[in-house]
């Protein structure tokens, strides 16, 4: 039998490795090294067996130049969470335990954390108890999951059983969404065979108009299967739909309700910025990312449906080897797209267990805290105009035209010590600023305004004296 007799010390050259690039986060560049050379991780695959501490050793080295400091706090792009160091460090277990936890039997620990991640999470978001929750790559596969559900559901109130006549003779699916919703919901209807969405008028923050709702739901004939997609922060404004308002006028019709929640599902654990989601608990499924908020490392995102029942006719399967289950407890294959899959939970299980219900609303106010001091430092460097109100994490601006703009954005990425994000919104180039990372303090914040400031003075500069 083949065996490895040095786990310790080859684990422990990776732990170094990754714990020097970790503890360099402050001070690293931020952008990847300009002209990063990748040669050495490439060329012909070796014909032999090579030694793991030269492979490890290779990795770490060759591809630390062309690494993005996500981790770091001066990272603001993307939405993109920095990795707890208790949820690192569970990650780092679970790959070494290397569990299979798409079935409760395959490892009953990954299931029991799992089951503990459903309730914690349910509980800090204010959802149905009775709900279920689905450990899931990220919000792309939470909205198809959920969307999946609600497909289904919707057809089968409707007198249609996709699962075993597929989408052939189904009655038309109504799809209604926010004119300015996240393009991940579109790419999962279109995974779905639902085609494109009716977009609904929305206000100057991109949050859905009640009035426009109500007309869009009056164009849906009576009794047809009906679906319709609200969100919980906008990709730009960081806005929320008024789900008070809306999901009661989407549920007088027998319509589902899902709510894309990627980047502001999370306000509902603060008592400070509860506020903004009130009314979302009504919806029938709602999706959120562990790795952008929570801040567990990739991948994680969370998809909630609250009948379980829908969700297992949506994601459920049998086989003749499989081990039941006992009582009526989903299968955690049952609650996602997945069979085979990582242990997600064990990362997600150990950040929320390191915060605790006081650390997660800390860590989602000191976000919006943030952005808050990110859009007053960059609303006083002169030409720049913050473009929302900045209600949670998200900070747009422009700086004149979008020529500008643009050319302020690629100054901000060529000088490396922070990242922010080039867009488009409402017909202008902007620039995004996303507070997402757990790490992200004062002196960050103030740093990416300095160079914000410096970008916007040379490009003005550069201007006036070409």
């Amino acid at each position: 039998m083949r065996t490895y007799e040095d786990w310790d010390g080859l684990l422990a050259r990776a732990a170094r490795h990754g714990g020097r690039y970790l503890a360099g986060l402050p001070s690293r560049r931020v952008v990847p090294a300009a002209g990063w050379d990748a040669g050495a991780l490439g060329g012909a695959l070796p014909e032999q067996p090579q030694d793991p501490h030269e492979v490890v050793e290779l990795l770490a080295t060759a591809a630390d130049a062309g690494l993005t400091a996500t981790g770091s706090g001066r990272f603001f792009g993307f939405v993109i969470g920095a990795a707890l160091p208790a949820a690192v460090a569970a990650d780092v277990l679970g790959v070494a335990w290397d569990q299979n936890a798409g079935l409760r039997a395959a490892s009953p620990a990954h299931a029991a954390v799992e089951d503990a991640v459903e309730r914690w999470v349910l509980d800090l978001l204010g959802l149905p108890p009775t709900a279920t929750v689905g450990l899931v790559p990220g919000g792309q596969s939470a909205n198809f999951t959920c969307l999946a559900a609600a497909r289904d559901a919707v057809l089968r109130r409707a007198g249609h059983d996709v699962a075993r006549d597929g989408l052939t003779g189904a009655p038309r699916v109504h799809v209604l969404v926010g004119a300015e919703r996240h393009e991940t919901v579109d790419r999962a209807l279109r995974f779905l065979g639902l085609g494109a969405p009716v977009p609904v008028a929305v206000d100057d923050q991109g949050r859905v108009r009640p009035d426009a709702l109500t007309d869009a739901l009056a164009a849906v004939p009576d009794g047809a299967p009906l679906v319709v997609a609200l969100q919980a922060g906008h990709i730009h404004s960081g806005g929320y739909d008024p789900f008070a308002e809306l999901v009661p006028l989407v549920h007088a019709r027998g319509g589902w309700v899902h709510v894309d929640g990627a980047i502001g599902l999370w306000s509902a654990a603060s008592p400070r910025l509860r506020h903004l989601v009130a009314g979302v608990e009504e919806a029938d499924s709602w999706s959120t990312d562990a790795h952008k908020t929570l801040n567990v490392p990739y991948d994680c995102g969370l998809a909630v449906v609250a009948d379980p029942g829908a969700l297992r006719a949506a994601m459920g399967m049998q086989a003749a080897y499989m081990v039941p289950t006992p009582g009526d407890a989903l299968e955690p294959f049952e609650r996602t797209p997945e069979w085979s899959r990582r242990g997600r939970a064990f990362g997600t299980w150990a950040a929320l267990r390191s915060l605790g219900r006081g650390g997660v609303a800390d860590l989602v106010d000191r976000l919006h805290a943030n952005a808050l001091r990110t859009a007053a430092g960059l609303g006083s460097v002169p030409g720049v105009e913050v473009l929302n109100d900045v209600v949670s994490t998200q900070v747009t601006v422009a700086v004149g035209d979008d020529a500008t703009t643009r050319a302020v954005v690629d100054h901000v990425l060529a000088d490396g010590r922070v990242w922010l994000s080039g867009s488009r919104w409402r017909d202008r180039a902007v620039l995004r600023v996303s507070l997402a990372g757990w790490a992200t303090d004062e002196d960050d914040v103030d740093l990416a305004v300095q160079v914000v400031r410096e970008a916007v003075e040379a490009v003005g500069a550069a201007r006036a004296g070409g």
